[in-house]
């Protein structure tokens, strides 16, 4: 029985092998999406609540651009803005008090270097530091991160400041649609305003990660280990990967070898095929007494799916839910239902089917088809025609 449990066990790791890729990486979570489909490609205990260390940022990033009306407006920083770095050996970005700035400087600074003194500065000419935070959890419930909690503005370890996979891809997805973030994040550096500072993003020229990662946010803490935010983008694929609690070392390596792992195996093992060309047939459907004896149905578009190099065909199924019979009452341009493609029983496209011209009525077919109740009806009224033609001959005779 225990030879017969093994076998078992062993074929289910090579099916779970086999179909996903399995992918062996440092961090304990993670998720990767193939944002063109909004579809998880890959996760690991993405659901875990966990320390994320300066991805907090990302959210302090939402925050000021959403508070702040003009990004190139000038502030002064202050040594309160300084104050407690040193002693907590936070990471700074290299401004300095009194030194005059934008938003826009601080943001450059805040994301591709994650420099804490930005994040104090740009928090301190928005709110306070306890109002800020209560703007950073209110959005998270706007955007139901339901296991996420803020507790800081930098992403210091403490038991209130965490989140999951899960919500940070939600919010960096969030966070990237606006256009400021992205610019920010994918620049290969930024001169600031006063022309001080030449900020270059360590992380688009990573030598780990090939040139298809676009851009992303670091994070570093003993309770939260390497994290990293990240996008990259590849033969028209777009992704987006999120990888926290990676083992801590100095070096900080561990999370942009989980991204280079990660990337490459979909990169190098996937693809968008092509499962049904515009123009194929897809679908005949029966009629009723009318001229055509069927009408058939062709793909307005490209049907692609993003799927395993060594997919099996297989997998591959499509249903068709709608009017089964067309009939010459079926006015032009009605739909008749939909086809759904699926993948695994996972549907993943859907096409309408639309009457594209209506079908004339057949006499003759309706004839053939009722032909033995007609020739009843013209027996019976063969027969009542007789009948009357014989009284009106007796009526002659008398």
């Amino acid at each position: 029985m225990k030879v017969l449990n093994y076998f078992i066990l062993f074929l289910v790791s090579c099916f779970l092998f086999i179909e996903g890729h399995a992918l062996e990486i440092q961090s304990n979570n993670a998720i990767l999406y193939n944002t063109n489909d909004n579809e998880i490609l890959f996760s690991k205990n993405e659901d875990e609540k966990v320390q994320i260390a300066s991805i907090t940022k990302i959210m302090t990033a939402v925050i000021v651009l959403e508070k702040a009306s003009d990004l190139d407006k000038k502030i002064t920083l202050t040594n309160n803005d300084f104050k407690g770095l040193i002693e907590e050996d936070l990471v700074t970005s290299g401004f300095m008090a009194n030194e005059t700035v934008t938003y826009r400087d601080l943001l450059y600074g805040l994301l591709i270097k994650s420099g804490a003194d930005c994040a104090k500065g740009l928090v301190n000419n928005i709110a306070s530091e306890e109002e800020f935070v209560s703007f950073m959890n209110e959005k998270a419930k706007e955007l139901k991160l339901k296991n996420t909690s803020f507790s800081n503005p930098i992403g210091l370890d403490n038991e209130k400041n965490y989140s999951t996979a899960t919500d940070v891809s939600k919010l960096f997805m969030y966070a990237l649609k606006n256009d400021d973030f992205k610019k920010i994040l994918t620049a290969d550096s930024y001169r600031t305003s006063n022309g001080h500072l030449t900020i270059k993003n360590n992380i688009r020229k990573n030598s780990i990660v090939g040139d298809y990662l676009l851009g992303g946010k670091t994070g570093t803490t003993d309770g939260a280990g390497l994290c990293l935010a990240s996008i990259a983008s590849k033969e028209d694929v777009n992704f987006l990967l999120i990888t926290l609690g990676a083992p801590y070392d100095k070096k900080g390596k561990h999370n942009f070898e989980d991204a280079k792992t990660i990337y490459e195996n979909f990169i190098n093992n996937y693809g968008y095929k092509v499962i049904f060309k515009k123009g194929d047939k897809i679908l005949t459907l029966k009629t009723k007494y009318t001229k055509n004896d069927k009408v058939d149905f062709y793909l307005s578009k490209t049907i692609k799916k993003y799927l395993p190099n060594d997919y099996d065909k297989k997998d591959i199924t499509y249903k068709y839910k709608g009017i089964k019979q067309i009939t010459s009452k079926i006015k032009k341009n009605t739909e008749l239902g939909t086809i759904t493609f699926y993948y695994k029983d996972k549907d993943f496209a859907s096409e309408k089917i639309v009457l594209k011209e209506k079908q004339k009525f057949s006499h003759i077919k309706y004839i053939k088809a009722h032909k033995i109740e007609i020739s009843l009806i013209l027996a019976v009224i063969i027969v009542i025609l007789s009948i009357k033609k014989s009284k009106k001959r007796k009526k002659a005779r008398h």
